[in-house]
């Protein structure tokens, strides 16, 4: 009966040992909620955005933000900035591949993804990120060019990064002098 018993107390030992080493492998593929985005957002001095070899590009003119080579649209307001915003919000989740075969599933690849690029100050690239959608809605993929690793994010982005400049940007509203609208009355 002792053998029966010291046999049980081994496998039990095992057992536990085989548990903990599981847990502490599973914790290594988790991130425990970092920040996406760590670049202050006063050094940002170009956004854009590409996909499906569609592009918009947004640039700093006078501390605000303007559509690049576009002067029919006006951008409507606070729309950089609260991409820039739900940018820094993203909290990564855990990794979920980094080989570079298994891109196309996470919709990272070159071709599938949209590419956000962040300038900086002299057309120096502070951040570079490939984004894809998510088998779940309210979540999304990334990798930055330099990584093989591909992320899950906490937040799906991807409604805010279209090239679609009517999306961004709004026809002005054409400014009537108010002493026009005086002499009109007066004539009528």
């Amino acid at each position: 009966m002792d053998k029966k018993i010291t046999k049980a107390i081994i496998g039990i030992a095992i057992l536990i040992a085989l548990y903990f080493l599981n847990v502490q492998q599973q914790n290594s593929y988790k991130n425990s909620g970092s920040s996406f985005l760590n670049i202050e957002k006063d050094l940002i001095k170009k956004v854009i955005i590409s996909a499906n070899e569609d592009a918009i590009e947004f640039s700093t003119k006078n501390d605000s933000w303007v559509i690049s080579g576009n002067d029919s649209l006006v951008l409507r307001e606070n729309k950089v900035e609260d991409l820039l915003l739900k940018l820094s919000e993203i909290k990564q989740l855990y990794s979920v591949t980094n080989k570079e075969e298994k891109w196309n599933l996470y919709g990272v690849d070159p071709v599938a993804g949209t590419h956000l690029a962040l300038v900086g100050d002299g057309g120096n690239t502070l951040a570079y990120y490939v984004f894809g959608q998510g088998s779940e809605y309210n979540k999304c993929y990334v990798r930055t060019d330099q990584n093989m690793e591909v992320l899950m994010l906490d937040s799906n982005i991807m409604f805010q990064l279209r090239t679609d400049p009517n999306f961004w940007g709004e026809v002005p509203k054409p400014i009537i002098p108010t002493d026009s609208l005086k002499t009109e009355e007066i004539n009528n």
